[in-house]
């Protein structure tokens, strides 16, 4: 049995597996987490993508954190076969998986097997990289609106990344209609292995608050430094990604703080939307008490 973990950012998620761990231990099992972050992958940004520290690794072996530099680019798809590998393993060896993550496309590789799209041809990506450089988000949106509206609709006009690769996807004639269905079907029957899914949720004004204190602390911790030390490095396109990755480059916190509560919001929206997940409020609860509610017997 695997066992996901997901909420927002900040709720908690990290804390809960650990107390999560310490029950399963108990009763005998071996669990190992498993992120599902997307940004996490990255080596030297820790601190500001919330990667578990060294000493909580030490308490619950993480895996799929730290193993790539900042000026790798990465995908989904790659993402889904080293998570497959590292779940089939665990499995295969008795263990617990604990797949902890926020990322909602990075949960779903993990746990299913996706039809994901294959990367474009290195000229049309490098045409619409260039085309972007030269005529900046807001246009190539507007010709992603003109082409497929229903696409544009659900990409931010700011999104660089996913504008550029709808209209790679509409060149390719493989842009799709979405299916208001498809966004369920991993949370039914659709899971590579048999799998628990909870959902942690908090009150809005909390999750707020705790993610302004969140902010403040990264920042405190070296977050700053942590990015000019990726952006000298060359991080790539994917690692700069990473929330609050520009805005502390240009030393806005608040900012930071703003389009993190934001990302946080859609994250609450999305979750509430799976069919099949077990939604636990975790809000003035301690770490040890979300445990026990969630691992009143075997997993």
């Amino acid at each position: 049995m695997v066992l996901a973990l997901f909420g927002p950012t900040a709720v908690g998620k990290t804390g809960v597996a650990l107390a999560v761990a310490a029950r399963l231990r108990e009763r005998g099992e071996r669990p190992v987490a498993v992120s599902a972050d997307a940004l996490q992958v990255y080596r030297g940004l820790e601190v500001l993508t919330g990667v578990a520290t060294p000493e909580e690794q030490r308490t619950l072996e993480h895996r799929l954190v730290s193993f790539l530099p900042v000026d790798a680019r990465f995908s989904a798809g790659e993402y889904a076969r080293l998570a497959h590998a590292e779940i089939d393993d665990l499995v295969g060896a008795g263990a617990t998986p604990i797949v902890v993550g926020g990322t909602g496309l990075y949960l779903r590789a993990a746990l299913a097997d996706l039809d994901l799209k294959p990367a474009p041809p290195a000229e049309l990506r490098r045409g619409w990289e260039e085309a972007m450089a030269a005529r900046g988000p807001e246009a190539l949106h507007a010709e992603l609106a003109r082409r497929a509206p229903w696409a544009a609709e659900r990409v931010d006009p700011r999104d660089r990344s996913r504008i550029i690769r709808s209209l790679e996807l509409h060149d390719l004639d493989e842009l799709e209609p979405p299916d208001d269905a498809s966004p369920n079907r991993l949370w039914t029957a659709g899971t590579r292995h048999p799998t628990r899914l909870v959902g942690l949720t908090m009150e809005r004004d909390a999750l707020y608050e705790r993610i302004d204190r969140r902010v403040e602390a990264m920042v405190a911790a070296g977050a700053v430094d942590e990015v000019r030390h990726a952006h000298a490095a060359g991080a790539s396109e994917t690692a700069r990604k990473a929330l609050g990755f520009e805005d502390l480059l240009a030393g806005d916190v608040e900012a930071m703080k703003r389009r993190t509560r934001n990302y946080a919001k859609r994250q609450l929206t999305w979750m509430r939307k799976l069919a099949g997940a077990e939604l636990v409020d975790v809000t003035g609860a301690r770490p040890e008490d979300v445990a026990a509610r969630i691992t009143p017997d075997a997993v």
